[in-house]
């Protein structure tokens, strides 16, 4: 199979069983686009590795310095193989290109809720903002129920910021954390959103109140990306 290529994957896409989520630190904007394109010469320029594999994508973060990393595959199996027979092709092209990548934090996840709201036009991102949420232990039934939570407060929300495209929520599979895959027209549009009155995106209300000071919550981390390269297998 050959190598499909857009900036955007299909987020809703049926038969993901794991979601594999990670950051490459890289620490000038210089070596960032130069990974970049080391990515996208490593993989085009092969066959697509196996149909475990649905789609592989690539992340730049705004302050130049990372990639964030996010594929979705059919189950743990099918990582595990692509990772005993094709990864380290892959990885060694790209590191003889750029020197030196730190490969941070990979982690498993399934995906939970989310999805672009009902709309008669089709808006494309031009801004993914990663939204990590750690608890204080392990709990799958206390993660999912703070995203429900979250989008009670997004149906109750009485000024929800026009640059919102949608919001894809995803669980750790060891029960620690949330990870929101969140799509905005812009970085700009993101950025109004949080200096909007309220705490964080999000109107002052209780609904709100009650997703920030939810017990358990451990911290959070909010980093802008821009999309720069999404890969599944074509014909």
């Amino acid at each position: 199979m050959t190598v499909q290529l857009s900036t955007r994957p299909d987020l809703t896409r049926p038969g993901v069983g794991a979601v594999k989520v990670s950051t490459w630190h890289v620490g000038t904007p210089e070596r960032q686009q130069a990974a970049a394109e080391a990515i996208a010469r490593a993989w085009r320029r092969r066959d697509w590795p196996q149909a475990g594999l649905l789609s592989y994508t690539v992340l730049t973060s705004d302050d130049g310095t990372a990639l964030l990393h996010y594929s979705q595959w059919t189950g743990e199996d099918a990582y595990q193989e692509f990772v005993r027979t094709f990864r380290s092709e892959r990885n060694d092209e790209i590191d003889a290109a750029v020197p030196g990548i730190e490969r941070l934090g990979l982690r498993t996840y399934e995906r939970y809720r989310g999805g672009e709201p009902a709309s008669d036009a089709i808006r494309t991102p031009g801004c993914v903002v990663i939204v990590e949420v750690d608890f204080d232990g392990a709990d799958p039934v206390r993660q999912r129920d703070w995203v429900d939570t979250v989008f009670a407060a997004l149906e109750g929300d009485p000024h929800p910021h026009p640059g919102g495209i949608a919001a894809y929520f995803h669980v750790s599979t060891d029960g620690t954390r949330v990870l929101n895959h969140a799509e905005w027209e812009s970085a700009e549009a993101h950025q109004a959103a949080l200096e909007a009155p309220g705490d964080g995106v999000g109107s002052h209300t209780e609904q709100w109140e009650r997703v920030q000071h939810y017990p358990g919550l451990a911290g959070s981390r909010v980093t802008r990306y821009t999309p720069a390269l999404s890969m599944s297998a074509g014909g």
